[in-house]
């Protein structure tokens, strides 16, 4: 990729990174705030759906910040070879690298890892035969 694009996306990255660290981590309540009183078992479901919710969200945010980390770093080692696939060095396209500028695959090798990591997937379809 030229320079001048792989400026564009270090700040994009920068700028989602920013926006990441600014809304923070969500707030995970407990269930039972006060040892003393007896749990509503009416609200305790929505709160435990809540739990579960921030604590996801959480995740895909610390997920998501580590891969923009990594991009940047892989941005500022060999921005030359930023945009290719990992995989089959073909270029990454432009739309994808907008929409997730940490991308490492292009989506033909993006859609062969994810097919490879699911469990009990057939690769082929004369695996039955």
């Amino acid at each position: 990729m030229d320079a001048r694009t792989n400026e564009r996306i270090r700040r994009r990255l920068l700028e989602m990174r920013q926006q990441l660290r600014t809304e923070g981590n969500l707030e995970i309540e407990p269930i039972k705030d006060d040892p003393t009183k007896k749990i509503d078992e009416d609200a305790a479901p929505l709160t435990e759906m809540s739990q579960v919710i921030a604590s996801n969200r959480n995740r895909e945010r610390a997920r998501q910040l580590a891969e923009i980390t990594a991009a940047l770093q892989r941005l500022e080692e060999e921005p030359e070879d930023f945009g290719l696939c990992e995989a089959c060095e073909e270029p990454i396209p432009a739309r994808r690298l907008e929409l997730q500028p940490w991308a490492r695959l292009c989506i033909t090798c993006q859609t062969e890892q994810e097919d490879d990591a699911l469990p009990g997937s057939r690769k082929h379809l004369t695996d039955y035969r």
